[in-house]
């Protein structure tokens, strides 16, 4: 059955619903579906049935499609990759057992995306390796190694990329510069999430995440040393751009726990092109905006940085979990 003339004029001049919109289709899907438990045993069993029957049939489709590409010679490299590139149907892949890409080849492509974001703290991450058992092994290199800001940075921009391309792992293990290791966020191990098939979700619905991404496209229009504050549900936020880097921070200087609003980002004196220091305006504390929001002058407090990224084409904040609830 097609899509109805009301559906069809919802959707882009091509055809295609933005992810947004496809996103809260999944979403209501599980509230229906979770819903149904209310029934008794009986309706859970038929629903979950349900959902594995639409999710084998779909899951054949989408298979026959690839062979049909394969057998035609169009399946090439570049095929691949937008099919990959693309969130939507890459999870749709993950789900069926039909990603063209193997476990540390997703890894190594998730580690790429969160690697401009790190490379403005001055950081970086190394893949140490895929374990059989579902551990994924990393290392942060650079001023992310020991930095006060570093699980934060795990747990809302590497583990979050991690989780989304290679589902079927357990955990994230960190090893720190003593050599140990520790769960990527300081918790304890366990799955990440299930893709067995549809039916998990609702056998065991997600537990709550380190954060959300809230998209601010205002972003952009931020001038080189310009400061400014955003509301984004319920935190209030300050961010600035040094050359093309964005940064953001939590409102609140650690030192008087005053508004950062008024503050000042410059250039000091002999410090090389590109970095920045953010001067509170009411105990003038400064901090390194490159650096994660490090304490200067001896100072031992630090700003609390916030990841940026680009996520489907639009600049994202990440906000804490604490906070987005």
């Amino acid at each position: 059955m097609g899509p109805t003339p009301d559906a069809a004029r919802d959707n882009d001049e091509d055809g295609w619903e933005p992810p947004d919109r496809l996103r809260a289709t999944g979403d209501r899907i599980e509230t229906l579906l979770e819903a149904s438990a209310g029934g008794g045993g009986a309706a859970r069993a038929r629903a979950e049935e349900l959902v594995g029957c639409v999710s084998d049939l779909y899951g054949a489709g989408l298979g026959r499609v690839l062979e049909i590409l394969d057998e035609s010679g169009r399946l090439d490299d570049q095929v691949l990759a937008a099919l990959a590139g693309d969130d939507l149907v890459a999870s749709l892949l993950l789900v069926h057992d039909l990603h063209p890409y193997d476990v540390e080849t997703r890894v190594r492509q998730a580690l790429d995306t969160v690697r401009p974001y790190l490379g403005t703290h001055g950081g970086d991450v190394e893949l140490l390796g895929v374990e059989e058992d579902g551990v994924v092994r990393l290392r942060l290199l650079g001023s992310c190694d020991g930095c006060p800001s570093s699980s934060v940075t795990l747990q809302l921009a590497v583990e979050g990329a991690v989780e989304a391309a290679a589902p079927e792992m357990t955990r994230i293990e960190v090893e720190e510069s003593q050599g140990t290791s520790a769960t990527a966020g300081g918790q304890a191990a366990g799955p990440v999430i299930s893709i067995d098939s549809l039916r998990s979700r609702i056998d065991a619905p997600a537990a709550a995440g380190p954060g959300t991404w809230v998209a601010v496209p205002e972003l952009e229009s931020l001038t080189p040393g310009e400061l400014a504050g955003f509301e984004l549900d319920d935190l209030t936020v300050c961010a600035t751009r040094l050359g093309k880097d964005i940064f953001c921070f939590r409102d609140r200087c650690p030192h008087c726990a005053g508004s950062l609003a008024g503050g000042v980002v410059e250039r000091r004196l002999g410090d090389p092109v590109g970095s920045g220091v953010l001067r509170c305006p009411t105990c003038r504390s400064h901090y390194d905006v490159r650096r994660a929001g490090a304490g200067l002058d001896g100072l031992e407090e630090h700003l609390e940085p916030l990841p940026v990224l680009v996520r489907e084409g639009v600049i994202s904040i990440a906000v804490p979990s604490a906070v987005a609830s």
